[in-house]
């Protein structure tokens, strides 16, 4: 078994790879926040403790949920794909234990790699972070970095679990009924939406929602001018997750509404107007990473920008002002980054999946640029609606802390903003699907068998 979860990893190259810098990169950027967070366990006063305690656990809170839903996507993406292999192996003999057993193993070996070189790349993180602090007058100058072993093999290990835990449920998916039911439903992409994932977005977006509120009745009014932040910040990011687990449903929709459109532009709208709707469960998981994206980069940005705007406009700002600031940049500079790889990655995964369609695709006759244009028109639709969902989820985080900080419904400055993450957001996520299919050429597929 042990060998055969090693062939199929290599065999799975690019879809593993994809997984493997997913889970490396988010145990790197939650390890970052969570030694600081043991630091503050060190031989520092209490408003040090407090100011690392905040950034470890409430900042880094924001990162932790984006990294564990990017570690479950990621590797959902990756065990769906090999439904119909699961379901072969269960024809020629093989239990459904076993096919379980053999994708935990192929996770098991993936996420391990990634998460003790995800704790390497944290130690170096948090000494950075710890530094930003100390040169921006938030800790003091004496305070010295005390992340070790507990932190990092804590964040380790909670990669680890999700990585194994979605790797569980996605492997009870394919593997439960008859295998020959598995296959059809795996060839039609007739999954449902399950029903513990509607609940966990419904919780996550009430609870974004419900912040929201607080924020502009509550800590509004708060002395501190920071509270406000605190109650809001992390509003867009639950929200966008909360969208992102309704991305089947929510696609779905979305791409029956634009089928005219896409009819209209020939051969490639209309492949794209077919598999939009075929596999909206496949691309979906290239879908959330884009909303989580859009939200979060929309919503940080905004949030950023406001504070900054209105407390030099109070006139007399805090003497940390620069340095909350200058920190806000680099917490959503990391957050945003590794949403953006996350949508890179995913985009890698899902098309080097399809190679064998595109190549059939081609022996149907379809050109090399009906083809590439189809997963680009494809790509395009997943674009739009993730913008369009990631902006009303930024809403969350920007309205209530605009509001709180007397700007009204509508901030009074930087609305270019998200119109220019927007365009970023579909720039990107086409540049991903472009590369990702040029990687995958249905004729270089075949010129490459025939030369063998």
């Amino acid at each position: 078994m042990i060998g055969l979860a090693a062939r199929s990893v290599r065999h799975r190259g690019t879809s593993f790879a994809a997984t493997f810098v997913t889970l490396l990169l988010g145990t790197a950027l939650m390890g970052s926040f969570a030694t600081l967070a043991e630091t503050a366990g060190g031989p520092v006063s209490a408003a040090d403790a407090e100011t690392l305690r905040i950034m470890g656990l409430v900042v880094g809170g924001w990162g932790t949920l984006i990294v564990l839903f990017a570690a479950a996507s990621t590797l959902g993406i990756t065990v769906r794909q090999r439904e119909l292999e699961l379901a072969a192996l269960r024809i020629v003999g093989a239990t459904p234990r076993q096919a379980r057993r053999l994708v935990r193993l192929e996770t098991l070996a993936v996420a391990t790699l990634a998460s003790l070189g995800g704790a390497l790349l944290a130690a170096g993180g948090g000494r950075v972070l710890l530094a930003l602090l100390r040169e921006g007058g938030l800790v003091a100058d004496d305070v010295a970095f005390a992340g070790g072993p507990a932190s990092l093999a804590v964040t380790a290990a909670v990669v680890l679990a999700t990585g194994l835990g979605a790797a569980t449920v996605a492997g009870r998916r394919a593997t439960r009924g008859p295998a020959r039911g598995v296959l059809t439903e795996a060839a039609t992409d007739g999954g449902r939406i399950r029903r513990w994932q509607v609940l966990l977005a419904v919780v996550l977006i009430g609870y974004g929602l419900a912040m929201a509120v607080v924020t502009m009745t509550v800590t509004a009014d708060a002395e501190d001018p920071y509270a406000a932040m605190q109650t809001s910040g992390s509003n867009a990011i639950l929200v966008s997750v909360g969208l992102a687990l309704l991305a089947p449903v929510l696609l779905r929709r979305i791409a029956l509404l634009g089928r005219p459109v896409l009819r209209r532009c020939g051969v490639a709208g209309q492949l794209a107007a077919f598999q939009t709707t075929r596999r909206a469960h496949q691309l979906a998981g290239v879908l959330g990473p884009v909303v989580v994206l859009s939200g979060a980069a929309t919503g940080i940005l905004m949030l950023v920008g406001i504070d900054d705007r209105t407390i030099r406009a109070a006139g007399t700002p805090p003497d940390d002002a620069d340095a909350i600031n200058l920190l806000n940049n680099v917490v959503m500079g990391m957050i945003v980054v590794f949403a953006a790889i996350l949508v890179v990655t995913s985009f890698a995964a899902a098309v080097a999946h399809r190679r064998g369609e595109l190549h059939r695709l081609w022996l149907l006759g379809a050109t090399r640029r009906q083809v590439r244009s189809s997963v680009l028109a494809e790509s395009a639709v997943v674009a739009v609606t993730g913008v369009v969902l990631g902006s009303l989820a930024s809403l969350a985080t920007i309205v209530p802390f605009a509001v709180a900080r007397d700007e009204g419904l509508v901030p009074d400055g930087q609305l270019w903003l998200p119109p220019l993450v927007a365009v970023g957001t579909v720039l990107l996520t086409l540049a991903s699907a472009r590369s990702a299919v040029r990687r995958a050429d249905p004729v270089g597929t075949v010129r490459a068998g025939a030369l063998r």
